[in-house]
């Protein structure tokens, strides 16, 4: 579930939950597959690939599952499934704006399933174009700054070409245009240690909603992120702090 760089933080701490169901390799392996597929199994040539490994090494995803997934890509395991990249739009309960990327060997399963859970929710799933106008695509970077100079980061992410910086909590979130994303998390690789480096959909405006009607929304994201064929999901739902600690808290 990701909104901005808050919920990106909270998104990584439920990765434990996603691999006990068994779905967060299985994601990350399919993601490999269309990554050696588009350009290649050279992560130094591939960056696309490049960030999809860094994922899979935080999440701790054993060797043997990614060179499987290289192979697959390359052809060299039989080929595999025909996996096909979709994205859906749609509204969440209350009017939140939700992008759901997906990856798929059916699409009519695929959104069949994103449409039952928005209406299961509350949400409607909208035609192409009906809430992507409210996101950019962007280069997103976190560096866990407790231990740094916030400033300093950020100073050092401009001059490599960043677009924006933001600093929360020890946390320094980086955007850049997408083109930029490669330049500028090697600049920063060196000196820090880079938490997430991805390419995402940032929404232009956060929307604020009290207590239960934000609970609706992130129960719908939720249930969308345990779906087999999607692989993120993004929100313009402003998510403080303090209300992810409630969710959290509600839903332990």
């Amino acid at each position: 579930m990701s909104g901005h760089s808050k919920w990106a933080t909270i998104k990584r701490s439920k990765g434990a939950a996603d691999a006990k169901r068994g779905q967060l390799f299985t994601k990350i392996g399919h993601e490999i597959v269309v990554a050696v597929r588009e350009s290649g199994p050279d992560p130094e040539s591939n960056f696309r690939l490049r960030l999809i490994l860094d994922k899979a090494r935080q999440a701790n995803m054993p060797k043997d599952n990614i060179d499987r997934a290289i192979k697959r890509g390359s052809g060299a395991a039989g080929g595999g499934v025909d996996l096909v990249e979709a994205l859906y739009e749609g509204y969440g309960p209350h009017g939140t704006a939700v992008i759901v990327e997906t990856l798929s060997d059916n699409r009519n399963r695929t959104v069949s399933d994103v449409r039952r859970s928005f209406s299961r929710h509350g949400g409607n799933l909208g035609a192409d174009g009906s809430v992507a106008w409210m996101f950019s695509r962007k280069g997103l970077i976190e560096i866990d700054a407790s231990e740094s100079d916030a400033d300093e980061i950020s100073l050092m992410a401009i001059d490599a070409g960043a677009e924006d910086v933001e600093s929360s909590d020890d946390v320094v979130t980086i955007y850049t245009n997408p083109r930029d994303l490669k330049t500028v998390q090697e600049a920063l690789a060196d000196s820090y240690t880079i938490e997430t480096a991805e390419l995402a959909w940032v929404p232009a405006t956060l929307m604020n909603l009290g207590d239960k009607e934000a609970f609706q929304t992130m129960r719908m994201i939720d249930e969308l992120e345990e779906l087999e064929d999607v692989q993120n999901v993004y929100t313009n739902l402003d998510i403080t702090d303090e209300l992810a600690a409630k969710y959290e808290a509600e839903t332990e």
